[in-house]
């Protein structure tokens, strides 16, 4: 029933239960790359068939999604507000980077989404606003990876144009974050440290992450102790949780761990590796230099300064290495030495 629910809501979007726009702005040619030019909104019947036939082939995670894209453009329109279309070019991402992604390595998802737009066109808008510095340009608040799919294919963006104070879009654009692909552990630390250091209350910072004080705390904690360009050179690793960062923000606490560290992400090979396996060898190279050197036996010698044992403390059992080519006689009457020597300690404690 719920699969059923959401498919009527895709066909009462794309066959007409959304408000249509004019006849006079649907046509309206643009004039220029940067003109806004209004997207007709409900296609002709033919049309609009066909575009829900496809979406009732979609997987029920597809129409689960598609049903909330469709719920969000049916706000925006009930809103009074229109989707327009937009030359990507004119179009900036958010001031706030969110993400680590390579969209050919580290996020599989993206590729499925351009074959997606490039077959059945940008079904949903993204949000914009106007440019605070650049007359005629805008600023992404949610939707980058569908502007990065449309401009690969050499499309016109579809958006909603809304006036965002800098909350606003933050907060817009952390909630798109949480409903649609989740942010990493470091995705998430880099964005509150971003954030943060362009003076953002951390309650805004917070609400835009969806995450406690405590949370948000750890959060800066380990963006302040992973240097950007090797959280960069990491990527995402979404496998790799809070712990784990934590861990890599300890162990660059050493003086020479950001070096060790430099060299691995250049060596051969590394990037090659998914994220998580560019993580794993990160770890693993500053780990390297977390064990202890074992401790050095310490020689027994004879009057005449030769060598004829070594005495290991190190560990739970320290023990006495005899070199080889100790005679058997000198063993037995060594053991036998240590035995009195041992019950002569033990009964003189006792005393």
């Amino acid at each position: 029933m719920a699969g059923n629910n959401r498919k009527n809501e895709l066909r009462a979007l794309f066959m007409g239960g959304a408000p249509a726009a004019t006849p006079q702005a649907a046509e309206q040619p643009v004039a220029n790359p940067g003109e806004l030019t209004p997207v007709n909104t409900q296609p002709a019947a033919p049309r609009a068939a066909s575009g829900a036939v496809k979406a009732m082939g979609l997987s029920l995670g597809s129409i689960t999604r598609e049903a909330e894209e469709a719920r969000v453009l049916r706000e925006a329109l009930t809103q009074g507000e229109r989707v327009v279309s937009l030359d990507p070019a004119l179009v900036e991402a958010s001031f706030i980077e969110d993400r680590l992604t390579d969209g050919e390595v580290d996020d599989p998802d993206f590729l499925a989404l351009v074959e997606s737009i490039r077959e059945n066109g940008q079904q949903s808008p993204i949000l914009v606003r106007p440019h605070p510095e650049k007359p005629g340009c805008y600023q992404t608040a949610y939707g980058h990876r569908r502007l990065k799919a449309v401009r690969r294919l050499e499309l016109q963006v579809k958006a909603i144009v809304r006036p965002l104070t800098d909350d606003e879009l933050v907060l817009a654009q952390g909630k798109e974050n949480a409903e649609r692909r989740n942010l990493s552990f470091i995705e998430r630390a880099l964005f509150a440290a971003a954030l943060a250091a362009r003076g953002f209350d951390r309650k805004v910072i917070g609400d835009a992450l969806a995450v406690q004080k405590s949370e948000l705390s750890r959060l800066l904690q380990v963006a302040d102790s992973v240097p950007h360009e090797l959280a960069r050179a990491i990527g995402p690793a979404p496998k790799a949780g809070r712990e784990r960062w934590m861990a890599i923000g300890t162990l660059l606490e050493r003086d020479e761990a950001r070096e060790v560290a430099e060299a691995e992400i250049g060596a051969p090979g590394f990037r090659s590796a998914d994220t998580d396996q560019r993580f794993q060898l990160v770890f693993n190279r500053l780990s390297e230099g977390e064990k202890p050197e074992p401790e050095k036996p310490e020689e027994l010698k004879d009057e005449a300064g030769r060598v004829f044992a070594r005495l290991r403390l190190d560990g739970k059992a320290p023990k006495i290495e005899f070199l080889p080519g100790t005679h058997p006689a000198f063993l037995k009457e060594a053991v036998s030495m240590l035995a009195k020597w041992h019950a002569t300690f033990v009964k003189n404690q006792k005393s």
